[in-house]
């Protein structure tokens, strides 16, 4: 790996984990490009992003480009003598910068390439209730998730794990993998493979969560609503409305559930309570809601929400 160093690109937690493992190997980081300070939070106090909090505790030059088009940053980029550069959640780049290296620019997806490209792989991993995902190593084109592949790993996908806890594994497992691809590229030990090579595995795709696609469907199966809710919990959280009596519906997040082992009645949405516990018919079988966030409110376990409820009849969701 003798003369060879790297630019990092990325912006959230998750990268933070890949840039600690590739320092850790002893990989020499020119440099790390991070989004710009913004504001965030209630407050809207302006706010590094976490992959420059962390860059600037080990001592790395963080560079922030509001345009990365612009040509005083790929002055900065050429500066840097960097063989590689490597992304891991950063935003889209142009083809004027990860053209620019003579090694190439790879990017580490949280998916089995080419299966799940898109903005929330992680996420509809889980909505749509695979047993099985894993992370991608591979090359950066014009067109986004479609370079061509140097590594894969897989990861189980357990059958009541979280989008975030699959997430913070993915996350690890992925720094380790991305650690591996550049140290074999600089040493000229590794192939890459076109994602044509992998006939019939590009089979969803991961679009970005909006408020539409992160509602609960009540109308599919117990076990589809459950996977829809475990694959956005903790973030974003899937919703649904709240309707009792004659009163205005209220936003109400579900964020964990379990598959009812016994029957409940009526049409999809409707709340039972038995005890304090809350049950909610789906379009086949029923779940029961474990952790809840009323509008408004703060996120509880469905027993203490129950127990806050003055009154337990006509409630539909959905």
């Amino acid at each position: 790996m003798n003369g060879h160093r790297i630019v990092f690109m990325g912006t959230p937690p998750f990268a933070v984990a890949s840039l600690n493992a590739l320092v850790d190997a002893r990989i020499e980081v020119a440099a790390v490009v991070t989004a710009p300070d913004r504001p965030a939070g209630r407050g809207q106090q302006v706010r590094m992003s976490a992959v420059k909090e962390r860059a600037l505790q080990l001592g790395l030059p963080v560079l922030q480009p509001e345009k990365l088009k612009a040509p005083e940053f790929h002055a900065q980029l050429d500066a840097l003598g960097a063989s590689l550069y490597v992304v891991v959640a950063f935003r889209m780049l142009p083809e004027a910068v990860w053209d620019r290296p003579p090694l190439g620019t790879i990017n580490l997806h949280a998916s089995l390439l080419p299966d799940y490209r898109g903005a929330a792989p992680i996420n509809w991993a889980v909505i749509n209730g695979e047993r099985r995902t894993g992370v991608t190593t591979f090359f950066i084109q014009e067109a986004i998730d479609t370079g061509a592949i140097l590594l894969r790993e897989e990861i189980a996908i357990g059958a009541d794990e979280t989008a975030g806890e699959l997430h913070d594994r993915a996350m690890h497992i992925g720094a380790t993998l991305l650690t591996r691809t550049v140290k074999d590229l600089f040493d000229g030990t590794v192939d890459s493979i076109p994602q044509e090579q992998f006939p019939g595995e590009a089979a969803h795709h991961a679009p970005k969560l909006t408020p539409s696609n992160c509602r609960i469907p009540w109308h599919l199966s117990a076990q589809r609503v459950h996977d829809h809710v475990r694959g956005l919990a903790p973030f974003p959280g899937a919703w649904t409305s709240w309707t009792q009596g004659g009163q205005a519906p209220q936003h109400f997040k579900v964020l964990r559930t379990r598959i009812a082992d016994s029957a409940h009645a009526g049409a999809a949405g409707t709340v039972t309570i038995t005890g304090d516990r809350l049950f909610v018919r789906c379009g086949d079988g029923a779940v029961e809601a474990l952790e809840v966030q009323a509008q408004g409110k703060r996120v509880l376990d469905a027993a203490a929400f129950v127990r806050g409820l003055r009154d337990r009849t006509g409630i539909h969701l959905g």
